[in-house]
């Protein structure tokens, strides 16, 4: 049988944080490994319980989410859990500041209950967690209102023209079957090439690869 998903709730709600664990663990393949009330405790238990998920919330006491994702996220670290950061807003200033943290991706509070497990799975499998074109539409929202600094494009030299090809509509918002049929390759070619892409450009992944694709310039916003 296939290990449960491991998830790690950090919400400063003693309430939120139960319903989340209540909800979860309602899940024959999801397992609540460990709680956290404040951006501290979420750093160290990510580290002591090693979730797969963390489901993070932006407004937390002592660290906040941004920074407790940037502390997980940290590629020189040695934890590879996905953040999940929960959020009030829709278009929530702290959004894309999230994901450039190194997050998985964002999810509201008013989610559905049954979406919110999807998301954690999705999540855990290294997937985008929303809908390409809805990952597309927020990226770009908040590189247009606050862009980041360019990275050397020079990052990209270390990957193929295909695979440059394959980061790009990523970030259009393809899926791999769209990739697939739009450049002529097999789904398994696609699979491996966004494989080396996460590799060359240490991205956890689809989410990040997007975020490089708008840093280099290889997608502009808007």
């Amino acid at each position: 049988m296939t290990e449960p998903v491991r998830v790690l709730i950090a919400d400063d709600q003693d309430l939120l944080r139960g319903s989340f664990q209540v909800l979860i663990e309602t899940a024959p393949d999801l397992v609540v490994v460990g709680t956290a009330g404040t951006g501290v405790e979420a750093v160290e238990a990510t580290r002591r319980c090693r979730p797969d998920v963390v489901l993070m919330d932006v407004r937390m006491p002592e660290l906040d989410g941004i920074e407790a994702t940037r502390q997980i996220c940290d590629p020189t670290g040695t934890t590879t859990s996905r953040v999940l950061i929960l959020t009030t807003f829709d278009l929530d200033e702290y959004v894309y500041a999230g994901l450039h943290a190194g997050a998985s991706g964002f999810l509201l509070k008013t989610t559905r209950p049954a979406d919110l497990l999807t998301a954690i799975r999705v999540v855990a499998a290294g997937d985008a967690l929303l809908a390409p074109s809805v990952t597309r539409r927020l990226i770009a929202e908040f590189t247009r209102r606050q862009p980041p600094a360019p990275r050397p494009t020079a990052r990209l030299d270390a990957i193929t023209a295909r695979e440059r090809d394959v980061l790009f509509l990523i970030a259009t918002g393809r899926s791999n079957a769209e990739i697939a049929a739009e450049l002529h390759l097999s789904y398994a070619t696609v699979k491996t090439h966004v494989g080396h892409l996460l590799d060359k450009l240490t991205a956890r992944d689809r989410a990040q690869l997007v975020i490089v694709a708008y840093e280099t310039g290889l997608v502009r916003a808007g």
